[in-house]
């Protein structure tokens, strides 16, 4: 057993003595970078470990290849999990998130990873969040930053706004108290002036289409008609968008949101007042993803009120519906319960009425017989002089209709919103704002950044957020008039941060600007991005924003920040997703103690494709460290080992299929190349072959690598030796699918042998007769069984042919390059004293043309007939 502990320590520190990963600003570049981390604690968890090792891994092989690689790591410092610590605990963020980053920075040496900690960023440092706040007032000036109230989740016992997180089950996380929606005056970034080119430019970029489906559904454009309606005995109007004016004449009721403008108004004489605002109160309770989510239960109540349809002249109720939100479309939502499911739900438990206006070609529907809505295109029905249209048709022409009668304006409306980015916290990066009697909102002059987080606050004051309980940060002086002024005490969301970090590792030093634009242009865009699909619409979303911004004001002259984009597979254990909460959880450094970060690495690269879900498996991790060890323990063998023309072929082969595997990120395939190159190598020893072997295998398992480089006597790290490329002269696919073919007939032999349970005194090998190659090789080129029969010296076999025809068909393609007698049989020869070795008898080769025996008769191309005596 090798003692893997010594060895990795050892080549750890070389590295990182030698600074063999820096990377520097020239040559072929290729800019590789995981999502970088929360710095809690992964080595709870060996899902981040693989997140890590297939960066790492691929970034080891284009260094190999002999590409520039910036491949950095660095810290999501700030965010809300600290600052809870800090009030449960009592260990203010700045101490406990150092501790932290120490710790995790040393679980990431553990694994081996080759990052360049030159460039290290912490998005607490104020070297960094002085330029999250410098973007802030390029936003601001471009009028791209704005204030406004919106809603947000209260509690209204500690008299503060809190996060999702913070009000699971709509509780307070602290009080227990319930949790309240209420407007608050927070700051957004207007991310819709860039939805079409969000949009858009998903075309430009490497993605998966689940992927650009996810950010194209939260974009979520879509072309349709504002509906109008006039309140009945009112002055006031309804508007509903609708993306399907063909289900016009079916609208049987409409479900507005409890925070429309017009509720007041609409409720104040209705004689159900009380169950109104009760139930107001009780949707104000929900967040707006509660209310939307497809699983959540659908609550209304009618308000008494009715809006007149203006074409039937048709009076419709008018529900609140806790579905319905103020931000999405106009806050109004025509309901028509036979053509959209959740429309039918909500009449059926309300007792609404419902009206069928599309039909099936073939079908007439009942509407009392539906037991779930009519979603189909079909015939319009029920729609006046639309009727017997197709409905498809319909929503254009009553489109023009409702248009031309000033009943109905068409509309382009977007599920995006604008982005969020205050947070009433204290661990984020202080908002650059203060505020003026005199001269209004002022954003603090660029030459005065950073507005540094002070050190000094006040946790869980009731009222107040954190920033607001320190005196000397909130009392100020206006940047304009020099007056008395207050600082804004709102801090940026940590989604702000990693908008741009990508950006900030090109030239992390750089006290002048942001980035350096030079370091920017050579390094930019990310050429291998990868992370979680969670971040899809979040992170994605917003980076790519800050981006195209950045790019219209000069700053980049790209739009894109990510080429490609993988997003790494869950591990599972036992059919479940690991977690803590489910005790399953496979602790990435255990492993490491137990097996070493080699065993580790290639475990998880091998076990699926690093975009797939993985099945964690005790039995696989022990068979990967039983193949490190061989790696190790083969050396002393492959010194002087001459090796051969076969084994020098087969590591051509692999170079390639290795190759072409790591530049696909097909890791697992890669690896299975190499556990059958390292079965090879125990039975046919090479030094040069080891050696290929060696640096093929090093991505994956670089110490081991190293060590056994190292006992070669090789002077140069193995970080430092080229990836090797095909040498086309020892390239020799003859000797080796002569090999493959062999090796087929000896496990056959020994099947026999071991059934049999016969010691044998004689082999027979019959090779087929010239008939059936000819046979193969006329199917291979698509031959039918009628045209090979055409063929006069194979039709005389007579029934022999479509017997053999259709055991052929199933067999196909046989190994490449046996398809001829004599090659079938020069390869038996040249292996015949190694099995005769082997199985300690004679071994006699016969064409099966010159024996009758039954043997020679079943003899097929690639498969000999076998007799054992």
């Amino acid at each position: 057993m090798i003692d893997f502990k010594k060895i990795e320590s050892k080549w750890q520190k070389k590295w990182e003595t030698a600074k063999v990963f820096k990377a520097k600003d020239s040559g072929e570049k290729c800019y590789v970078l995981e999502m970088y981390p929360y710095p809690s604690g992964f080595a709870g968890h060996v899902g981040h470990a693989r997140n890590y090792v297939i960066g790492d891994s691929f970034a080891r092989f284009k260094r190999m290849q002999g590409i520039n690689v910036l491949y950095p790591m660095g810290w999501d410092a700030f965010g809300q999990p600290t600052e809870n610590a800090a009030i449960q605990l009592g260990i203010h963020p700045m101490k406990s998130m150092g501790e932290n980053i120490a710790r995790f920075k040393e679980q990431l040496r553990q694994l081996s990873l080759s990052y360049d900690w030159s460039r290290e960023i912490n998005t607490s440092d104020p070297e960094y969040y002085k330029w999250t706040q410098w973007i802030f007032l390029k936003l601001f000036e471009n009028k791209l930053a704005y204030k406004k109230f919106a809603p947000g989740n209260w509690c209204p016992s500690c008299k503060t706004v809190l996060s999702n997180e913070d009000s699971k089950d709509g509780k307070c996380w602290r009080c227990d108290s319930e949790v309240i929606q209420k407007d608050i005056d927070q700051w957004f970034f207007k991310i819709t002036d860039y939805a079409d080119r969000l949009l858009n430019d998903l075309n430009k970029i490497e993605w998966s289409e689940r992927l650009k489906s996810l950010q194209t559904n939260w974009i979520g454009k879509s072309h349709g008609i504002n509906l109008i309606f006039p309140i009945k005995d009112s002055k006031k109007e309804l508007i509903s968008f609708t993306t399907r004016p063909d289900t016009y004449f079916g609208i049987t009721f409409v479900a507005i949101a409890p925070e429309h403008p017009l509720i007041p108004e609409l409720i104040k004489d209705s004689k159900n007042k009380k169950e109104i605002d009760d139930f107001i109160k009780d949707t104000n309770k929900l967040s707006e993803l509660e209310r939307t989510s497809l699983l959540k239960e659908k609550k209304g109540i009618f308000t008494g009120k009715y809006i007149i349809n203006p074409v039937t002249h048709e009076e419709i109720p008018i529900y609140l519906a806790n579905y319905v939100v103020g931000s999405y479309g106009t806050g109004v939502v025509i309901g028509v319960p036979t053509h959209d499911q959740r429309d039918f739900e909500f009449a059926k438990q309300y007792g609404i009425k419902l009206k069928i206006v599309i039909t099936p070609k073939d079908k007439t529907l009942v509407a009392e017989q539906m037991n779930r809505a009519y979603t189909e295109n079909g015939v319009m029905v029920n729609s006046g002089e639309f009727d017997g249209i197709l409905n498809s048709d319909g929503i254009r022409e009553i489109t023009d209709h409702l248009v031309k009668m000033k009943w109905g304006e068409r509309t382009t409306n977007y599920k995006l919103r604008d982005w969020c980015v205050s947070r009433q916290r204290y661990w984020g990066a202080p908002i650059p704002i203060v505020y003026c009697d005199k001269c209004g909102t002022v954003p603090i002059p660029e030459k005065d950044l950073p507005v540094k987080l002070p050190l000094d606050v006040q946790f869980g004051k009731k009222g107040a957020a954190p920033l607001a309980t320190n005196e000397k940060f909130v009392n100020t002086k206006c940047p304009k008039c020099k007056g008395p002024a207050k600082r804004e005490t709102d801090t940026m969301t940590t989604f702000v941060d990693s908008a741009w970090y990508y950006l900030r590792y090109c030239s992390p030093k750089n006290k002048e600007a942001p980035f350096d634009k030079k370091s920017v242009k050579y390094w930019m865009p990310v050429d291998q991005y990868i992370g979680g699909i969670e971040h899809a619409v979040g992170h994605l979303m917003y980076s790519r924003f800050i981006t195209k911004f950045l790019k219209d004001k000069g700053y980049l002259d790209f739009d894109e920040p990510f080429k490609k984009l993988l997003n790494q597979g869950m591990i599972n254990k036992d059919g479940i997703k690991m977690s803590k909460s489910k005790g399953n959880v496979v602790d990435p450094i255990d492993m490491i103690e137990k097996f070493g970060s080699d065993t580790l690495r290639t475990y998880l690269l091998f076990m699926a494709h690093p975009s797939k879900d993985l099945e964690w498996s005790d039995a696989e991790m022990v068979g990967i460290s039983k193949f490190i060890d061989r790696t190790y323990n083969m050396l002393e063998d492959m010194k002087k080992a001459k090796g051969d023309k076969y084994i020098n072929s087969i590591t051509q082969t692999k170079i390639k299929n290795v190759t072409k595997h790591m530049n696909g990120l097909d890791h697992n395939l890669a690896i299975i190349e190499l556990l059958e190159f390292g079965n090879k190598l125990t039975k046919r020893p090479s030094l040069y072959a080891y050696k290929i072997f060696l640096k093929l295998l090093s991505p994956f398992a670089p110490c081991v690598v190293e060590e056994c480089w190292n006992k070669l006597g090789e002077k140069k790290m193995m970080v430092e030796i080229e990836w090797p490329e095909v040498d086309l002269k020892k390239l020799n696919p003859t000797v080796e699918a002569a090999e493959d073919y062999t090796g087929v007939v000896i496990n056959d032999i020994n099947e026999i042998i071991k059934l049999s349970q016969m010691k044998p005194e004689k082999i027979t090998l019959f090779v087929s007769p010239a008939w059936k190659y000819e046979t193969y090789q006329l199917l291979s080129q698509d031959k039918q069984l009628r045209d090979i029969m055409q063929v006069e010296h194979i039709r005389k076999h007579g029934n022999e042919v479509a017997g053999y025809f259709t055991r052929l068909v199933k067999r196909k393609p046989l190994i490449e390059l046996i398809l001829t007698a004599s090659a079938e049989t020069d390869a038996l020869k040249d292996k015949r004293g190694e099995m005769e070795k082997t199985f300690g008898c004679k071994i006699e080769i016969i064409s099966g043309e010159k024996s009758n025996l039954p043997k020679a008769k079943i003899a097929e191309p690639g498969k000999p007939g076998i007799l054992i005596v």
